[in-house]
C-alpha cells in the first residue's frame, strides 16, 4: 500500500526534504501534489535515517512545506517504449509535444538502462556514413562507437548535428537505421530549427526527437538523455535496428549536474563540478555498443560546447577519457567561412580501422587518410614558417605542401550544408588533391594502391603549377597567390 506524507521540512532549489519516512529506497519514483493540486514527479536522491532527499523533475516553484503531499511509488522511473515513436517529437520527460496521440507502450523500461555484460559486448565495427568527408575519411564513425564533437559557443554544431542526423546511413542494404536526437537546454529558436529542418528534408520519419528547452527546469536535463537512450536501446537491442544517438549539448547537462550538486551542499571538484561527474557521464556514454547475439547496435555522437574553447575543461577532458576519440571544430576555420569548420589534426577516431577493409569501404581508406593527415600537418608547419621567413626560402616541394594546406581546407574540409558525399566520392576527391605530389612523396600509401588509384601527373616534379587559393598565415601584396597547386585541381569539379 502506498503511503502519503505531508512531512515536508525543506524546499530548496530543485530539492525537497521529507521527514519521518520508512521503507524508502534510493532512486525510487515520487509523486508530489502541491497545495494548488498540481501533480509533479521526482526521484529519491538520498536517504538519511528517516529523512528522504527528493529532486523534482519539474522544479519546486509553487510548493511549500505545509500543504504539499508526497507519495513514494515503490519503483524506479520508467518510460514507455515503442517502434511507433519514430517520427515523433517529445519533451525532456518523454511526453509528446507534436500534437500527436499518446504512445501505446510495447514495454515500460527503467530509464537507467540495463548493464551490458562485458563478456557479451562486441567490439565496435562496421562503417556508418555521415556524408561529411572530414568524418568519413579522417575520423570514421563505426557502429557501437561513441565519438563526441567538441565545439564552442557560436560555432555551427547545431547545423552539423542536423546534417549528420539527416544524412547518416549504414551501407548494407536491408538494414534498418534510425536516429534518436536528444537536445538538452537548447533555446526555442534552436528547437524550432531542428524540427523544421527535419520536416523540410523528410528525415523526421526516421528520427525520434527529445527536446529539453532552456526554460525547462534544470533537473529535467538529468533525465532527458536517459529517457532518450532507453528508447534507443530498445530499438537497437530488442528490435534489431542500427541507432545513432545524437546528444546536444552535454555542457548544459553538466551545468545542471553542478547546480544540483551545489543545492545538495556537496564538496565541489574541478571548477565547481561534482567529483562524481566522470562516473555520471560514463553512465550515459557507456550505453553505446553492440551485443553478441543481437543484430542491432547503438552508436553515440555527443556534442559539447567547450567554455572559452578550452579542450582541457573538465567536461571535454572527462568526455575524452570515456569516449573513443573526438571531432574538434575550429574557430579559425569558421572565421574563414569554411563549413564544417573541422580541425582535423586534434580530431581522432580510435576505432576507425575497425570500420574499414574489404566489403565495408574502399581498401585504400586508411592509407589515404594517413597521407592526408601528414601532408596537411606539414603544410601548416610551413605556413607558420612562411610568416617568419617568407616563401622565397622554400623549395619547390615545400611550396607544394604549403599550397596543399590551403586547397585541403577549401575543397576537402569545406562542404556545402546540402552536400552529401558518399565515401567513394570522398576518396576520389582525396586522390585528386594528392595528385599535387609526385608518387614517391606518397610514403604512407602502399604502392599497389598508388598504382591502382593514383592520379599524380607530376611524377618527376617538372614544371610549375599555379594555385587559385590565396595563401594564409602571412602578409604579402594584396591578391598574391602561390604557385603550388596542379592543373587538375583548377577544374571546378562538382561532387
Amino acid at each position: 500500500m502506498l503511503k502519503e506524507y505531508t512531512s515536508v521540512s525543506v524546499v530548496s532549489g530543485p530539492l525537497m526534504v521529507v521527514e519521518n519516512v520508512a521503507g524508502v529506497s534510493y532512486g525510487e519514483l515520487v509523486s508530489i501534489k502541491t497545495s494548488t493540486g498540481e501533480e509533479r514527479n521526482g526521484e529519491v536522491l538520498e536517504i538519511k535515517k528517516d529523512k528522504a532527499i527528493i529532486q523534482l523533475f519539474e522544479g519546486t516553484q509553487g510548493t511549500d512545506t505545509k500543504n504539499t503531499k508526497v507519495r513514494f511509488i515503490g519503483e524506479t522511473m520508467k518510460v514507455g517504449v515503442s517502434t511507433e515513436m519514430l517520427g515523433r517529437v517529445f519533451n525532456g520527460t518523454g511526453k509528446p509535444i507534436d500534437n500527436g496521440p499518446e504512445i501505446i507502450a510495447e514495454q515500460r523500461l527503467d530509464i537507467s538502462g540495463s548493464v551490458i555484460n562485458p563478456e557479451r559486448r562486441m567490439h565496435p565495427a562496421e562503417f556508418i556514413q555521415t556524408g561529411i568527408s572530414t568524418i568519413d575519411l579522417m575520423n570514421t564513425l563505426v557502429r557501437g562507437q561513441k565519438l563526441p564533437i567538441f565545439s564552442g559557443s557560436g560555432l555551427p554544431h547545431n547545423k552539423l548535428a542536423a546534417q549528420i542526423a539527416r544524412q547518416a546511413q549504414v551501407k548494407k542494404k536491408g538494414e534498418r537505421f534510425a536516429v534518436v536526437f536528444i537536445a538538452m537546454g537548447i533555446t526555442n529558436e534552436e528547437a524550432l530549427f531542428f524540427k523544421n529542418e527535419f520536416k523540410r528534408t523528410g528525415a523526421l520519419s526516421n528520427v525520434i526527437m527529445f527536446l529539453n528547452l532552456a526554460n525547462d527546469p534544470a533537473i529535467e536535463r538529468i533525465i532527458t538523455p536517459r529517457i532518450g537512450l532507453t528508447v534507443a536501446e530498445y530499438l537497437a537491442y530488442e528490435k534489431g535496428m542500427h541507432i545513432l544517438a545524437i546528444l546536444t549539448d552535454m555542457t548544459n547537462y553538466c551545468e545542471a549536474l553542478r547546480e544540483i550538486s551545489a543545492a545538495r551542499n556537496e564538496v565541489p571538484g574541478r571548477r565547481g563540478y561534482p567529483g562524481y561527474m566522470y562516473t555520471d557521464l560514463a553512465s550515459i556514454y557507456e550505453r553505446a555498443g553492440r551485443i553478441k547475439g543481437r543484430d542491432g547496435s547503438l552508436t553515440q555522437m555527443p556534442i559539447l560546447s567547450m567554455p572559452d574553447d578550452d579542450i582541457t575543461h573538465p567536461i571535454a577532458d572527462l568526455t575524452g577519457y570515456i569516449t573513443e576519440g573526438q571531432f574538434v571544430q575550429s574557430r579559425d576555420l569558421h572565421r574563414k567561412k569554411i563549413y564544417p569548420p573541422v580541425n582535423v589534426l586534434p580530431s581522432l577516431s580510435r576505432l576507425m580501422k575497425n570500420g574499414l577493409g574489404p566489403g565495408k569501404t574502399r581498401e585504400d581508406h586508411a592509407d589515404v587518410s594517413n597521407q592526408m593527415y601528414a601532408a596537411y600537418a606539414h603544410g601548416l608547419e610551413l605556413r607558420n614558417l612562411v610568416a617568419v621567413i617568407g616563401k622565397e626560402s622554400l623549395s619547390e616541394l615545400d611550396l607544394k605542401y604549403l599550397g596543399f594546406a590551403d586547397i585541403f581546407e577549401e575543397r576537402f574540409v569545406k562542404q556545402d550544408y546540402e552536400d552529401n558525399r558518399s565515401i567513394e566520392e570522398t576518396l576520389s576527391l582525396a586522390w585528386d588533391l594528392l595528385s599535387v605530389f609526385p608518387n614517391e612523396e606518397l610514403k604512407r600509401i602502399k604502392e599497389e594502391f598508388i598504382a591502382k588509384y593514383g592520379k599524380s601527373k607530376d611524377k618527376k616534379m617538372k614544371g610549375k603549377i599555379k594555385s587559385e587559393v590565396p595563401v594564409t598565415g602571412y602578409v604579402e601584396e594584396p591578391g598574391s597567390k602561390i604557385d603550388v597547386v596542379p592543373e587538375p585541381l583548377k577544374k571546378k569539379k562538382t561532387i
